[in-house]
Parts: structure tokens; C-alpha cells; sequence
């Protein structure tokens, strides 16, 4: 409902409980969408540690595998967002199919989903910068100083209005693609011996125990494409922009890493490959790099690596602070994270509640770190492929839940047979997501690289599991204890609607 302004939602309690409209495009927020997917962080780590630990050559294949799965769940899930606009997607998706007290559940695992996600990063981005800073500057700094640093300027940045975070995210991501493409072409100009190979693309190379682990980890590089929704809210025609925004994150981000991970594969050697990630692990990218295109642009590339880790970082961060805003709005958590700034529009409080969980996680991993500087098992191997996984697990249950979510809603709103298509691919989606995330749950050891029988591999996916169902169980208790809060879960600005018509209609609301 209008009030006179385009620019802003009006709703019973205020412009304060709405994030203003107009503030960012299909390119904005394409470019913010994208960001989390951190294409160089993916070339770099990801693909070389798909490589060397799971030993699949046909990697690109995967790219492809999980491109088309999401593809298939994006068409309900694209569908479903012409018909709901909340900040809090997921939580709002879940609960118009599934209910009030499953989009609780929902809206607990999206928190702590997207926060983890975000520590994590901190912990590679501290440690890349704190090595740039010795290698080049001489400096000798611990790697959590840099991820404090870092801390504080996303949550500023995060303060700040969408459009300027969208620009800044546009142009570190612009750069960091284009350096990924230059190394792209000049992989497929001077080629290993064995030259322009298609192997990788050949479904054989799938072959083997290393498989269901790999498309863990390869599927990890495709979150970002659901946030599109996330932001309907602030993009002038949601019915529109989101749905685009979505499948063109799933193509590009699908074709995208399946040719990075292809040129990887034949400036090494298809037959080469693994064993060269093997023995370069991370520096792999970097050590092809500087053999094509010499120390000046790889130099330039480890910038870059570390700046696209900083888009990252406040991709996420506006994420969780919208979900923060969502949550505060329909009484999940106290209503002051429902609030927005008053000079920006940006969801203030859900902000400075994601870099406050930012500093207590980076503080925690940096005091039980007793390691000298320069090593990376505290905020590598730990704190980011820790949280990372554990962020991914719960993006991959959320995903498969809302598949189910988009049947239902279909279903119980008489839309089947005009819907059936959609929920067809929904339905297959769903049930490829459930088998990803029973295999990375068994393999949960070899993804964050625990002996096996190691307590780790129960812990750290039981944290999904306790914020499902502490979720689920808030849920019930808001049912019973506060009705009016259960009936608002999932409905954002039309809770207050509905209250304002109610109102003037003379009834309790």
C-alpha cells in the first residue's frame, strides 16, 4: 500500500517496519547475489581441494549436474516469489507451504546457516591478507587483526543504503571475474601436452568413492543464488526482477565454474590434475597463473582474491541482517531488530547483530589459536571449512525444504493442475537436495577434514540439527502461548495490513 511514495512500503506499523523500495535494480542486485558465490575464492579453493582431495577429474561435469538441479528447483522456487515479497525468503517461503511453525524452524536455520558462512570467510580473508601483508609489506601480523579489520567495515558498510553496497559489490566482482576469465583463456591458449581435452565433460570420470563428497563441496559454490529473494522487498518490480535475477545466478554461476574448472584441468592435464592439486593445493590456480601470465598479474590476482573475499563477506552480512529484520518484524526475535535505519533504510539492528556474532566467533578461534603466525589450521582449516560446511548443510536443508514448501503452497492454493510443471521439477529437485545433503551428513568427516569416527563429524552438523528443531519447537510454543505472533510468521508487510483493515473494520486484529 502506497502512501503517497514510491520509494517506501507503508504498512500499519510504520515506514520504520519496511525496507524502502526503488533502492536496487536487476543489475544491483544481480551483482549482490553473485558476490556471495566469490567465483576467485571457488577457483582457488574450492576446485583445487575438489581435485586433490576427492580425486574427480570431471569436476566441470558436477558444475553442470548441480546447475541443472537447481535450475529445476528454481522454477517453482521463481514462481513462488511473484507471489511472496519478505526479506526473510526462506522463513516466508516455508511458512506459506508448510506453516507458521516450520518457517520458525526455517528462520532459525537461515540465521545460523548464513552467520556461519560469514564467520567462516573471516577466517580465510584474515589469513590471505595477513600473508600479503608479510610477503609484500614485510608486516608480521596474526590473521585475526586483518578478520577484526574486516569485521568493522562490513558492519559499517552494512549500515549503509543497499545501492551503495551493491556498487561496491559490482566492482570488486566485476574485476574478480574478468582476472578468473584471463586466466580462462590463456589455460585454453597454452595447454598442457595433452591440449584442448573434453575428458573432464565424460560422465566415467565420476566414477568412484570420492563422488557424493565432491558434490558437497562443488554445490557450495552455487549459494547466492537463492538470495535474489531476500532483497524483493527493495527492487522495484520483485514479481519480476527476482525470478530473472535467479536463473541467471544458476546459468552463469553453472557455466561460469565449469569452464574455470575445465581451463584448470587443461592447463594441468587432465591425466595431471589431481596429482599437480595435490601437491600445490591452493597456490594451484596461482602456480598456472604465474607460468601464462607471469608474477605481475598473479601478484594482482592474490589482491583480488582477498577483495572478492570481502564482497563476500558483506554479501552475506546484508543477508543476515535482512533475515534479522524479517524475524524482528514478525515478533521471531525482539521487535528493535524489526526497525530500520531512519537515514539509510537498511536494516540497522539486524546489522549490528551480525557483527557482533562476527567478533565472538573470530575471538573465540583467534584466543584457542596457539599457533605462530602464518599458520592456517586455526582460521583455514578450521574456523572457515568448519563453518563453512556447516553453513552449507544448512542452505542445502533449507533448499530441499522449501521445494516441498512450493508444492504446498501450489497444492493447497487450487494451483496444482495450472502449477503441475513446476511442481514436477520441485519435486525432483527436492528429492536430488535430500540425497546430497544424507551423503555430505555421512561424509560430513572428509568435508571438514576429521579423522574418521572424529566427534566433529556429529557436532558440527548437529548444530543444523539443534537449529532445526529448536526452530520448530519456538514454533510450537508461539502457537500456543502467542497466536498472533505464530498467525504473522511468514507474512511480513501483510501482517500489518491485514491488522490496519481489521482495525478499521472494528475488530480485533
Amino acid at each position: 500500500m502506497l502512501n503517497g511514495r514510491t520509494s517506501e512500503i507503508s504498512t500499519f506499523k510504520g515506514h520504520d517496519r519496511a525496507l524502502r523500495a526503488d533502492r536496487i535494480g536487476m543489475t544491483g542486485l544481480l551483482l549482490s547475489v553473485l558476490a556471495a558465490s566469490a567465483p576467485l575464492m571457488v577457483v582457488a579453493g574450492v576446485m583445487p581441494t575438489t581435485f586433490a582431495v576427492m580425486g574427480i577429474v570431471g569436476q566441470p561435469l558436477i558444475f553442470v549436474i548441480l546447475g541443472v538441479v537447481l535450475a529445476l528447483f528454481s522454477f517453482g522456487y521463481a514462481e513462488m516469489s511473484r507471489h511472496v515479497h519478505n526479506a526473510g525468503a526462506f522463513t516466508a517461503y516455508v511458512a506459506r507451504g508448510l506453516g507458521g511453525t516450520a518457517g520458525a524452524g526455517a528462520s532459525v536455520v537461515a540465521l545460523v546457516a548464513y552467520s556461519a558462512m560469514q564467520t567462516g570467510v573471516y577466517g580465510i580473508f584474515g589469513f590471505e591478507l595477513s600473508v600479503l601483508l608479510a610477503d609484500h609489506l614485510g608486516i608480521d601480523t596474526p590473521w585475526w587483526i586483518p578478520a577484526l579489520a574486516a569485521v568493522v567495515l562490513v558492519g559499517a558498510l552494512g549500515w549503509l543504503k543497499i545501492d551503495l553496497n551493491a556498487k561496491v559489490l559490482g566492482v570488486l566482482l566485476l574485476i574478480e571475474c574478468l582476472m578468473v576469465a584471463v586466466f580462462d583463456v590463456a589455460a585454453v591458449a597454452d595447454p598442457a601436452p595433452a591440449g584442448l581435452s573434453l575428458q573432464a565433460f565424460d560422465p566415467d570420470t565420476l566414477t568412484g568413492a570420492g563422488l557424493g563428497t565432491a558434490l558437497c563441496f562443488c554445490i557450495a559454490a552455487f549459494v547466492g543464488f537463492e538470495q535474489p529473494a531476500v532483497y524483493a522487498e527493495e527492487t522495484s518490480r520483485p514479481h519480476v526482477v527476482v525470478a530473472r535475477v535467479t536463473f541467471v545466478m544458476v546459468g552463469f554461476v553453472a557455466v561460469f565454474f565449469a569452464l574455470s574448472s575445465w581451463a584448470l584441468g587443461v592447463a594441468a592435464g587432465p591425466s595431471r590434475i589431481v596429482h599437480v592439486a595435490q601437491q600445490e593445493g591452493p597456490a594451484l590456480l596461482f602456480s598456472l597463473t604465474e607460468a601464462r601470465l607471469g608474477a605481475g598479474f598473479t601478484d594482482a590476482l592474490h589482491v583480488f582474491f582477498v577483495t572478492g573475499m570481502f564482497a563476500c563477506l558483506l554479501s552475506f552480512h546484508n543477508v543476515v541482517a535482512r533475515y534479522a529484520f524479517a524475524m524482528g518484524r514478525e515478533g521471531l526475535l525482539p521487535s528493535a531488530f524489526g526497525r530500520t535505519s531512519p537515514t539509510s533504510g537498511a536494516p540497522a539492528h539486524g546489522s549490528l547483530l551480525q557483527s557482533v556474532i562476527s567478533v565472538v566467533v573470530v575471538v573465540a578461534f583467534a584466543v584457542t589459536d596457539g599457533r605462530p603466525a602464518g599458520d592456517p589450521t586455526a582460521p583455514v582449516l578450521h574456523l572457515f571449512t568448519w563453518m563453512g560446511n556447516v553453513g552449507a548443510l544448512g542452505v542445502l536443508l533449507l533448499l530441499a525444504a522449501t521445494s516441498v514448501a512450493v508444492i504446498a503452497f501450489f497444492v493447497r492454493r487450487g494451483a496444482a493442475r495450472a502449477q503441475m510443471w513446476r511442481i514436477a521439477s520441485s519435486a525432483v529437485a527436492g528429492a536430488a537436495l535430500v540425497v546430497i545433503i544424507a551423503i555430505a551428513v555421512v561424509d560430513f568427516d572428509v568435508l571438514v577434514a576429521a579423522g574418521p569416527g572424529s566427534a566433529l563429524s556429529r557436532i558440527l552438523p548437529g548444530v543444523i540439527g539443534v537449529a532445526a528443531v529448536g526452530g520448530v519447537i519456538y514454533g510450537r510454543v508461539l502457537r500456543s502461548a502467542k497466536p498472533e505472533v505464530h498467525a504473522r510468521i511468514g507474512l511480513g508487510n501483510e501482517a500489518f495490513q491485514l491488522e490496519k483493515a481489521a482495525a478499521a473494520a472494528g475488530t480485533t486484529p
